[in-house]
């Protein structure tokens, strides 16, 4: 990533003077007199991505601004705009993860006094939500956190119903699964074989994994390198990660179920 902190670290540097300038001439119902923020008790969220956004909104953020477009296909590499560092400055809860290098920048540039959250960003159900009740707790939105919850595991319980009733002669399917799409596999209840990533798969690997003999090769979309285990077989499936304009997590959940159903039906 050292080749995107340089080219932030420049980007930032002659922007900060404005955005302090424009952060300090809010309207009145921008931020309170003690610092705070008044937006009638409700949080506002500055999210970097969609998968962020939509892990606030699960929490029972109504507010919610990303800054990534859904478009940028590897989140890390993009430069946030001088509009996007204006943004942060009316946030309650800026929301990031580890490996977007640009976070932190973004909250000094803008000269905001939000709370910067690191998010987990995971689909496996346990700690996607499990991520959901604290971010609800920080939120003061344990409530709406809760219900989402609770809706969430009924339509995660009818998806696993559904994909094992799929399975080719009542077995589970045997997968490949890139690290970061595991939870996909675990959602359809497949027999895990191997995984790989987030690098490209080398001879030795694609060796040792086409021996294996999967049926499926569970590949992220964001971060694809091609056809994994060529001429092994195996039916490869695009996992997608990141939710919608939306910021809604369940059709995330939903569409991977389908394309796992119907690489099986195909396998």
């Amino acid at each position: 990533m050292a080749r995107n902190r340089v080219r932030l670290a420049s980007l930032f540097a002659p922007l900060t003077a404005v955005l302090l300038l424009t952060a300090g001439c809010g309207s009145s119902d921008a931020k309170s007199g003690d610092g705070g923020h008044a937006h009638d008790g409700a949080p506002v969220v500055v999210a970097t991505t969609t998968w962020e956004g939509a892990f606030a909104k699960a929490a029972g953020a109504k507010d919610v601004k990303v800054i990534v477009p859904k478009s940028v296909q590897h989140a890390p590499d993009y430069d946030p705009k001088p509009s996007d560092l204006a943004a942060v400055a009316d946030a309650d809860f800026v929301l990031y993860a580890p490996f977007e290098p640009y976070a932190e920048k973004i909250k000094e540039a803008a000269g905001s006094d939000a709370e910067l959250v690191e998010v987990n960003l995971d689909n496996d159900a346990g700690k996607a939500t499990a991520e959901v009740a604290r971010l609800g707790k920080l939120f003061g939105t344990a409530d709406a956190a809760a219900s989402w919850q609770k809706a969430f595991g009924t339509q995660y319980a009818t998806l696993q119903r559904e994909l094992k009733a799929a399975w080719p002669g009542g077995k589970a399917p045997s997968v490949v699964t890139q690290v970061f799409t595991a939870w996909s596999a675990k959602l359809a209840g497949a027999q895990v074989v191997g995984t790989y990533g987030p690098e490209a798969v080398t001879a030795k690997q694609l060796s040792e994994l086409s021996a294996k003999k999967p049926a499926l090769v569970l590949d992220n979309a964001h971060m694809s390198t091609g056809t994994v285990l060529p001429d092994s077989g195996a039916k490869q499936v695009k996992i997608v990660n990141y939710p919608g304009d939306d910021l809604d997590l369940l059709p995330v959940y939903r569409a991977a179920a389908a394309a796992v159903r119907a690489a099986m039906g195909d396998a």
